[in-house]
């Protein structure tokens, strides 16, 4: 017999619910209710784990966050090189969509963009250290010679995050009808080959 779920496991079940139901019908259209039937609880026991919806999608942030940068942190601690560095923090971050793709749709929703300003400043403090650890892998690079040195960091790391950007939204609108992670990496070796001191980039 399963004993009762703990608070805090009870609390991850319906973090990661949201996440499958935001994917499924849609952040905005998403309501506690919807939550509460899936996992087979009544809504006041919702409110029990998440005093208002607010705090349910902050909850949401901040898991994503955790995990987000558990994943940057590994692709920095595994990477023999500069670019194999960089590589991997765009292959992170391409992975955490391909396994939550309700992202996409979170960071254009009304609940981000105009009713919770927790949530998006959760998720632009997010992209803010993306853009910081994207930076230090480049400069890395410069410095060893491989990237051009007459193109700032900073830019080549908006360039970058774009790219992971435009071809999630791409996959998102197309109805995932190719490999996200596999596209993206394509094109960030298209990417770097423009980028590249000689106009080659040498494979990992």
């Amino acid at each position: 017999m399963t004993g009762r779920q703990s608070a805090e496991d009870r609390k991850a079940q319906i973090v990661a619910e949201v996440l499958r139901l935001a994917d499924e019908i849609g952040p905005d259209r998403l309501s506690t209710t919807d939550v509460a039937r899936a996992i087979g609880l009544s809504q006041p026991a919702i409110f029990r784990h998440f005093p208002t919806k607010s705090a349910l999608w902050l909850a949401v942030a901040e898991d994503i966050a955790m995990r987000l940068r558990d994943a940057w942190a590994d692709a920095g601690a595994q990477a023999t090189t500069p670019r194999a560095r960089l590589k991997a923090l765009i292959e992170a971050q391409l992975t955490a969509i391909a396994e939550r793709p309700a992202l996409p749709s979170i960071l254009f929703s009304r609940e981000l963009q105009v009713d919770n300003p927790a949530l998006r400043d959760v998720f632009h403090g997010l992209l803010g250290s993306f853009q910081v650890h994207l930076v230090a892998a480049i400069r890395d690079q410069q410095r060893a010679g491989g990237l051009r040195a007459d193109i700032s960091a900073q830019d080549i790391a908006i360039l970058l995050t774009s790219l992971v950007q435009g071809v999630a939204i791409r996959w998102t609108l197309g109805a995932r009808a190719f490999p996200l992670v596999q596209e993206g990496l394509r094109l960030f070796d298209v990417q770097l080959a423009l980028l590249c001191t000689s106009g080659v980039v040498a494979q990992d």
